[in-house]
């Protein structure tokens, strides 16, 4: 089984029919302040950015339905300031990658965009969200499953290996906070196409 398939497993198919409880684009607002504990226990800073991905269908109407997501973020992008823009990567996922200051517009906008794919009918097409955050030479991402309805951590390094020492701070900290993924097989990295870029790049 390559990257690609294993990835498909563990955000996709076997995830949903392993999942423990139903996605809920609720808990998105649970990193409003993941945020704050983020930076006021573990120095961690949001990095300015967020990310949804998802997995397309070749359809008009799943087409109409992205261009409809478009048209919400491009409405919060004149009230807010969030940018956004959509990109593919090498895996043949899909992005939806929203730049902002403020982590709360930033978890916001992923919610929009995520509800209306639920609300369109295509919600088994959400895999993942991935918020970003830095403290001096160390990156960490919280990163929620839609097929398991919880959050894990993601916090690499060079070579496509992990702190674990981050990770395990992390859960420590936000365990309780967040939803987090009691099975950690389905705690999956979502590399960068490119090295030192963020998952979405």
């Amino acid at each position: 089984m390559g990257l690609f398939d294993s990835l498909r497993s563990i955000l996709g198919t076997s995830a949903e029919a392993d999942a423990t409880r139903d996605a809920d684009p609720e808990d998105l607002f649970g990193m409003s302040t993941a945020y704050i504990t983020m930076e006021a226990d573990l120095g961690f800073e949001s990095v300015g950015a967020a990310a949804l991905c998802f997995s397309s269908v070749d359809s008009t109407d799943f087409a109409e339905t992205v261009e409809e997501v478009e048209t919400i973020l491009k409405a919060g992008e004149e009230e807010t300031g969030t940018d956004f823009r959509l990109r593919e990567d090498s895996h043949g996922w899909e992005w939806v990658v929203l730049e902002d200051d403020d982590p709360e517009d930033l978890v916001t906008s992923v919610h929009f965009a995520a509800d209306e794919f639920i609300e369109r009918g295509y919600g088994s097409r959400l895999l993942a969200a991935v918020f970003g955050f830095e403290r001096d030479d160390d990156r960490a991402y919280w990163i929620y499953s839609f097929r398991r309805g919880a959050y894990y951590p993601f916090a690499p390094e060079r070579g496509r290996e992990q702190n674990d020492r981050v990770l395990l701070k992390l859960e420590s900290v936000l365990d309780g906070e967040l939803e987090l993924e009691p099975d950690k097989e389905y705690w999956y990295p979502m590399w960068s196409d490119r090295s030192g870029g963020h998952p979405w790049e």
